[in-house]
């Protein structure tokens, strides 16, 4: 677990209530797909955990899904805002026992850490099938609706 301050690069909405974020800063401590962070918000006493959906050694890229206040004030916080993040928790995923032929299934904003998960499969050489779901067609979205996550 690393405590370090990101900068809120942007926030873009993709759904009603489902927002894609790009925070920058110091992901040293994220070492396997399917971790989290914890956000701190100014004003909140609790710290916000988010599923990490997918990293590079400067940045993270995080699904939100407006659900109280607490999200609701992360998703509005404007490009420069710096944010206190626990980066490193939980376990993650071991791609070593996911087999020759995984299939990764989510659905809602449980697809987030399936992202960086897929990916790091693709790299190490191995092509999961890949199954999401939604409750409706106005909160589906694929991964190709964004140009960030490409990036991330």
């Amino acid at each position: 677990m690393k405590q370090s301050l990101f900068t809120m690069e942007h926030a873009r909405q993709l759904t009603a209530d489902t927002y894609e974020l790009v925070l920058s800063g110091d992901t040293s401590a994220i070492t396997a797909p399917g971790q989290f962070v914890n956000i701190q918000l100014p004003g909140k006493f609790l710290r916000r955990p988010i599923s990490i959906c997918n990293w590079t050694k400067d940045a993270l890229l995080l699904l939100v899904r407006v659900v109280g206040e607490g999200t609701h004030d992360l998703v509005r916080c404007v490009p420069g805002t710096e944010l206190d993040v626990l980066s490193g928790l939980g376990n993650g995923f071991d791609l070593a026992k996911g087999g020759a032929h995984p299939i990764l299934l989510g659905g809602g904003i449980g697809i987030a850490p399936l992202y960086g998960l897929a990916q790091r499969m693709l790299e190490a050489g191995i092509a999961p099938t890949v199954g999401l779901g939604s409750c409706s067609g106005g909160d589906a979205f694929t991964w190709r609706n964004s140009a960030s996550w490409a990036a991330a």
